[in-house]
């Protein structure tokens, strides 16, 4: 699979016009109307913003009947695999391409890792509205302005700041599209659940031990990410903590129907450090596992 390492080798390779910064690259869609991708799977060593419009029908980002139909936007980070098959370049869009060392000694440089949005699939693309899309195109529009406006000192600070904002109402319009598929969230919730017991009940979880995120989330077609940030808004409680909770209610059970010490039943979950379990029953319940157990015996 090909592998970009740096911006302009993407653009030289896909026939792109050259960028104004090698750190940096700005393209709209209707640039791109006589040009190919010459890869249709590739991985690239810097991030990318992209902003599509969707056609109806379009099963490969996940819209549904909650979503909006306008503009679709999707996130990727350094290394992550990218699939262009889809793409439509005569629809109204674009991309921003951003080298990490762009953000070198800048606070977006660790910001930008902790928008969890660039860990999603491209099924779970952010749908916009009318209105939403707007916001982000003006600030597309603002960036593509200082971009090509004779950059000086202050150019990188100003298209940070624009970048950044794009960042947080992405943030935020995710949350809002959580909220608009809490049918959707509930029924992941409720199938959550189920996985979790039938995992309990196989007898994986003394053969393979604890079911990680990742498993979790491939049961469900979802990335961890996305499921996690999804039952959080939902819930208040990542998938991780979900996981450790049903954990928890299977070891009072255990606890208080085998002789089994705390540190067989610790094993007996799946848990290879006793002491870990220990610290997290007593974060769940407020007691040690020892604890638990006495007070229904006396």
């Amino acid at each position: 699979m090909k592998n970009y390492k740096t911006i302009s080798e993407l653009y030289i390779s896909n026939g792109f016009p050259p960028p104004e910064n090698p750190l940096l690259g700005l393209v709209t869609f209707e640039e791109l109307k006589n040009c190919t991708f010459a890869e249709t799977e590739f991985t690239m060593n810097f991030y990318k913003i992209a902003l599509k419009k969707v056609k109806s029908g379009t099963i490969l980002y996940g819209k549904t009947k909650y979503d909006h139909d306008n503009g679709s936007m999707a996130f990727v980070k350094p290394g992550q695999k990218i699939t262009m098959s889809d793409i439509e370049l005569t629809e109204k869009g674009f991309m921003i391409y951003i080298d990490e060392d762009f953000l070198m000694n800048t606070n977006l440089y660790s910001e930008i890792k902790k928008y969890g949005f660039f860990d999603y699939e491209v099924n779970e693309a952010l749908h916009l509205s009318p209105k939403e899309e707007e916001t982000i195109w003006d600030l597309f529009h603002k960036i593509r302005l200082e971009y090509y406006n004779n950059q000086d000192d202050f150019s990188k600070d100003i298209m940070l700041t624009h970048i950044d904002s794009i960042l947080k109402y992405s943030q935020r319009y995710y949350k809002r599209q959580f909220l608009n598929r809490t049918s959707i969230s509930g029924t992941i919730i409720t199938k959550f659940t189920e996985i979790l017991k039938l995992y309990f009940e196989s007898g994986k979880l003394q053969k393979e031990g604890l079911p990680t995120v990742k498993y979790m989330a491939t049961q469900l077609s979802l990335s961890a990410r996305y499921l996690s940030d999804l039952l959080k808004q939902e819930t208040g409680k990542t998938a991780l903590e979900h996981i450790h909770i049903s954990l928890v209610t299977e070891a009072k059970n255990l606890l208080l129907s085998t002789d089994n010490t705390v540190a067989e039943t610790a094993y007996q979950l799946g848990f290879e450090n006793p002491p870990y379990f220990s610290r997290l029953f007593k974060k769940e319940v407020g007691l040690t596992p020892t604890e638990y157990r006495e007070q229904f015996l006396n």
